[in-house]
């Protein structure tokens, strides 16, 4: 963390130490509005019922569409739970498409957000995306609060204390990666990477890890966002004799998948959460039999009735059923913890809600534990400090946004290259 973003994060403690912001319920109790360090100006008490204009940046297009449906359903459950709930807040959704870096679809729907009057995004999944739009939502004082970034670089970005995310940094599933690949007896591998912050981030925190046991990392060719034509990644990659390969990519493995595995044992190869999900209709049966992947998140057979009224929630939306969950609960969670630090803030405010994401995280405060909506704003309305835990796990913030918990699930793919858990 660099030391303006300590300033920018510290500055609004400070401000409530001094007691312009109250322990409990209430924020600025009659004072007038204050500006932060980082220039976002905190609002007065609302009075009444809130209500808290959320927009969504999530893969509808690009090469994360696939990610799209969970989350999105995962979103669709917590305004819908929210909005039924009688709690003294209720959400007006406005959806929104991310696309990719090569799309661009964020150029024009983070504009339409904006003017919409959205107070906090929920959004991209991807990180590289996340950061071609992160200045212009934080420069309107709004939240942006991402599902499933995990590149490391948010950790240390001057975002004014507006940025959150319910996904751990990539420092951690490289670690368990790199070590997974080694105590599968691997001693050289390769890989082919996106380059992005997310792509090349991930790859050298593998590198570490299996470097520091022992192992020698012999290629790691990029591509960019794109990208359709891979054979050069692939024969460099496959140039040193490795003993397995690692995909660090999106979408772009459904191409090249297919030419790798014609020259390289499947069993042998290694996926990411940009990349873990179903191939069934993708390649024939047997493709990736044996193939192995990491991603952040919790054992689906732990959370199998909230999963299921997700993916029920989401049909009755009018939806296809979900193929996947992946970062659903995560999204899930963004929006109960927003609707809750509202309530803690008793405004609707970006810069007044982003002062109490932590606390209702259980990042500070000494809060009551809870685990619903309905419970924690119950809380609230009694005068306590609500601690939320969701599907998603313990959610806990630091004091730059970043959850200090968090598990990587690792999985392998069957002989109809599902990939289900086998750890984690």
């Amino acid at each position: 963390m660099t030391e303006s973003t300590k300033k920018s994060r510290f500055a609004m403690k400070s401000v409530a130490a001094a007691g312009v912001f109250a322990l409990g319920a209430a924020v600025l109790t009659g004072c007038s509005a204050t500006t932060t360090a980082g220039g976002c100006e905190l609002g007065p008490e609302q009075s009444g019922d809130l209500v808290l204009k959320l927009g969504t940046a999530l893969p509808q297009t690009g090469n994360l569409a696939f990610l799209g449906p969970p989350e999105e359903a995962g979103v669709a459950l917590a305004v819908d739970e929210i909005n039924a709930a009688g709690k003294g807040i209720t959400i007006d959704l406005t959806w929104g498409d991310s696309g990719d870096t090569d799309n661009k679809a964020y150029d024009t729907e983070i504009p339409r957000l904006l003017n919409a009057g959205v107070q906090a995004i929920v959004g991209a999944a991807s990180s590289g995306t996340s950061l071609q739009f992160i200045d212009r939502v934080i420069a309107e004082c709004v939240v942006q609060f991402s599902p499933a970034n995990t590149s490391a670089a948010f950790t240390s970005y001057e975002d004014k204390g507006l940025y959150f995310r319910t996904a751990p940094s990539d420092v951690l599933q490289g670690e368990v990666l790199g070590n997974l690949i080694a105590e599968d007896g691997h001693q050289k591998i390769s890989m082919i990477v996106l380059n992005d912050s997310y792509g090349t981030g991930l790859a050298e925190f593998v590198t570490t890890a299996f470097e520091a046991a022992g192992g020698e990392v012999l290629a790691a060719p990029t591509y960019n966002t794109g990208d359709t034509n891979f054979t050069s990644q692939i024969n460099e990659a496959l140039a040193g004799d490795p003993d397995a390969i690692v995909l660090i990519t999106f979408d772009e493995a459904k191409t090249i998948v297919p030419q790798l595995v014609s020259q390289f044992p499947a069993e042998n190869l290694y996926f990411v959460d940009g990349n873990l999900t179903d191939y069934s209709a993708d390649f024939p049966a047997g493709t990736l039999t044996g193939a192995k992947g990491t991603y952040p998140g919790v054992n689906e057979s732990k959370i199998g009735d909230f999963l299921k009224k997700m993916d029920e929630n989401w049909q009755a939306r009018g939806n296809e059923p979900l193929q996947l969950a992946a970062y659903g609960p995560e999204s899930y969670d963004a929006v109960v913890l927003l609707a809750l630090a509202a309530l803690e803030a008793r405004s609707t405010q970006g810069a007044n809600i982003s002062a109490k994401l932590q606390e209702v995280s259980g990042g500070s405060g000494e809060g009551q534990k809870c685990t619903s909506f309905a419970e924690c704003a119950d809380i609230i309305a009694a005068g306590g400090t609500a601690d939320y835990d969701g599907p998603s796990g313990a959610v806990t913030f630091n004091e730059v946004g970043d959850p200090t918990d968090g598990n990587i699930l690792i999985q392998q793919f069957d002989e109809n290259n599902k990939p289900s858990t086998i750890r984690g």
